[in-house]
């Protein structure tokens, strides 16, 4: 840094302050209404130019006031992204391509963990709001009538993601999870099938897919059903001792159909730990296609959902409704497949 803007940091008590735009300008030679132009519209200025004034950004440890520039362009290029949690394998895939995605497009993702219940997620939201995002992804289509006034009122696109509803806030990306579980129910159904135990997590899309599984398997008056409701996070541990639980009473069953992947494996290890052999003794079926799923022994029967396409596709229609381009298709069914391995 030079000496001259040495001078021009320290105040007069000799401590250091915070860099401003008129320090940027006098280091990089240029006025302070071109040195703002390079940093919001770099579009509209020359390379060289936007070169000179990074030089003297880093010079100066300037750091750009977003808020305050959002305050004149209406763009503060923040995106909040609302999850339930991240010690969810599920989401993680999906957060980072809207990380990566946005990031491309010159955004920057404020990531929000907000539980399961409806209304730490709109205290949490309405919250978000106070700092101006330029858009939100809100995860799932339930939430409460509060919510959807606060984000109406804001006028700001919301992308809703990993659920499908013919009515969303603003726009949508996801897939059906009545139709995920009728397809499992349908999958175990033409094996000739009768006996049934659910492991399901407390959430609402996890038990849309155990009763939409549930729906078709009823067809049959013979089958037999059985289920437990875990607790979250619904981990290996909980698994584990869901499946426990239902062996408890000397139980058969022909398969296990677990919410998750992380809970199928569970279920798999204390299987293994009561000898028992999965598919031998049983199936087992997940959901999500983690990472491990298909590298897991056995390799574990799941429904694959492009997680990591959803995600880029989402940051793309907020990115896109923003920035004024016209959104295709407001609302986009991912779909999901069904991938048979060892386990089922």
């Amino acid at each position: 840094m030079s000496n001259a803007l040495n001078n021009i940091i320290k105040s007069h008590t000799g401590r250091s302050r915070t860099a401003t735009l008129e320090d940027v300008a006098k280091e990089a030679g240029l006025s302070p209404m071109t040195v703002s132009r390079a940093l919001n519209n770099p579009k509209v200025v020359r390379p060289a130019t936007i070169a000179r004034v990074m030089e003297a950004v880093s010079a100066t440890g300037y750091i750009p006031n977003m808020l305050a520039g959002g305050l004149a362009t209406s763009r503060t290029k923040l995106i909040a992204v609302v999850v339930p949690q991240i010690n969810n394998n599920m989401f993680v895939d999906t957060v980072q391509a809207i990380s990566d995605e946005l990031a491309a497009r010159g955004y920057h993702m404020l990531l929000c963990i907000v539980g399961y219940e409806p209304e730490a997620e709109t205290e949490i939201v309405a919250t978000l709001l106070s700092r101006r995002p330029d858009g939100i992804v809100l995860t799932g289509i339930h939430h409460t009538s509060e919510l959807k006034r606060i984000i109406l009122n804001a006028t700001i696109p919301v992308v809703e993601i990993w659920d499908l509803t013919p009515t969303p806030i603003d726009m949508l990306i996801g897939f059906s999870h009545e139709k995920v579980g009728n397809a499992i129910g349908e999958y175990f159904t033409a094996k000739g099938f009768t006996r049934f135990g659910f492991i399901c997590a407390s959430d609402r899309r996890a038990v849309v897919r155990k009763n939409g599984a549930i729906s078709v398997l009823q067809r049959n008056p013979a089958h037999n059903i059985k289920e437990v409701i875990v607790s979250r996070p619904a981990n290996m541990e909980v698994g584990r001792s869901a499946l426990k639980q239902l062996l408890r009473e000397g139980e058969r069953f022909d398969a296990i159909i677990c919410s998750s992947d992380t809970l199928a494996q569970g279920a798999i290890m204390e299987a293994e730990s009561q000898g028992l052999r999965v598919p031998d003794d049983f199936s087992v079926i997940g959901f999500a296609d983690l990472n491990f799923a298909a590298h897991n022994r056995p390799a574990i029967t799941t429904v694959s959902v492009d997680k990591w396409e959803l995600g880029i596709r989402a940051a793309d229609m907020l990115a896109d409704k923003i920035e004024g381009v016209p959104v295709g298709e407001p609302i986009v069914d991912m779909g999901y497949r069904l991938v048979i391995r060892e386990s089922a």
